[in-house]
């Protein structure tokens, strides 16, 4: 009798959809390459994602904050 290895997890890319493996070799989880993990890092950097919050008041500083 043979034993199998159990496959390895896998999720879904954030950009693509396509199966990645969840996995301490898996360079790039959760994406499934270097090209997804760097179109998700533009999109972040151009402001189209972005996680909500309060508007930042006008002037751009902090209640409080002093030069």
């Amino acid at each position: 009798m043979t034993e199998e290895k159990p496959s390895p997890r896998t999720v879904p890319c954030p950009t693509c959809g396509k199966p990645a493996p969840w996995t301490p070799a898996s360079r790039w989880r959760p994406f499934c390459s270097e090209r997804c993990k760097l179109i998700d890092l533009g999109e972040w950097l151009c402001e189209e994602k972005r996680i909500p919050g309060d508007p930042v008041p006008d002037g751009g500083e902090p209640e409080g904050f002093e030069h």
